[in-house]
């Protein structure tokens, strides 16, 4: 119960993220890139003061080692650049599936390349979700245009699927996530203001109002900061898959938080893929050990 509570609070904190960037960048009270590097340096400020105190007072702390600071680092900044760039021009629900469709399939090559144990309930659980997912988003796909924007939010996908992989290696959490945001904030500051340089890269963004950029330092601090910290957390005890099938729920939520914050009142759409994707992710949890399919080499 305990973990399935933290997983409920992890994917509430992943859908306000949404949320809070769609009311800050759909208001134009600050631009995509913008949001994404505030909400990664409140993130890094938030983190970091975190573990000073921690030091302070002499709290045990476990540094992270190894590939997974690169590939932690790397996916975060891979996961941020892609999700805004795709976002410039690509819908909210198309934009969604392909992301959360990347992770699917980063995190189960993952799970099989670790020679995590997948039963067939999980394989079908993991299907049905998934299904829910494409039937709430189809009607965004009807008018969807192939190309670069799609491509930058496949790359979001992957880069937060190695984000997740990472997190399954590393024993301290709070730690490991502090670290991927201090490192990863320099190189999206000059990353960001390397634009600057280069007339056919750059994005005429709306000035930033103190609205959004509270809205993204709420994200950065609270939703993405702690919320990534949690999430890091949680991965060694739900394994890759089951962490894979249980953000299809992140849309869900999303959209039911869009209902709260913008009227948005979801229709029977909705209704219907929330039992899909709630079932598949129940039955892609059950503990079952029988019909046990293990990768082999």
């Amino acid at each position: 119960m305990r973990l399935f509570l933290l997983t409920a609070l992890t994917m509430a904190a992943f859908a306000a993220n949404s949320v809070l960037n769609r009311i800050a960048v759909g208001q134009e009270w600050i631009g995509p890139f913008a949001f994404a590097l505030v909400r990664l340096l409140s993130g890094a400020a938030m983190l970091g003061l975190i573990l000073v105190a921690r030091l302070y007072f002499r709290r045990e702390v476990v540094w992270p080692q190894g590939w997974p600071i690169l590939v932690g680092v790397g996916g975060l900044l891979l996961y941020l650049l892609g999700f805004s760039t795709a976002y410039l021009q690509l819908d909210a629900g198309t934009g969604a599936l392909i992301l959360f469709g990347a992770v699917q399939v980063t995190m189960f090559a993952g799970a099989i390349v670790a020679r995590e144990a997948l039963t067939a309930t999980r394989w079908l659980g993991a299907g049905l979700a998934m299904a829910g997912v494409v039937f709430l988003l189809y009607p965004g796909l009807q008018d969807a245009q192939f190309g670069f924007p799609m491509f930058a939010m496949a790359l979001a996908g992957l880069g937060w699927g190695a984000y997740s992989l990472a997190g399954r290696r590393q024993r301290d959490a709070q730690t490991a996530t502090a670290v991927n945001f201090i490192l990863a904030a320099p190189v999206m500051f000059l990353l960001y203001a390397s634009q600057l340089w280069w007339a056919d890269m750059m994005i005429v963004e709306p000035p930033e109002h103190r609205y959004g950029l509270v809205l993204a330092i709420l994200s950065g601090a609270v939703t993405s900061g702690l919320g990534y910290a949690l999430w890091y957390a949680i991965l060694p005890a739900l394994g890759a898959a089951r962490a894979a099938v249980a953000q299809l729920t992140v849309p869900l939520l999303a959209m039911a938080g869009g209902a709260l914050t913008l009227g948005e009142l979801p229709g029977w759409r909705f209704w219907l893929a929330t039992v899909l994707v709630l079932g598949g992710v129940a039955l892609a949890s059950l503990p079952y050990r029988s019909l046990t399919i293990r990768s082999t080499q």
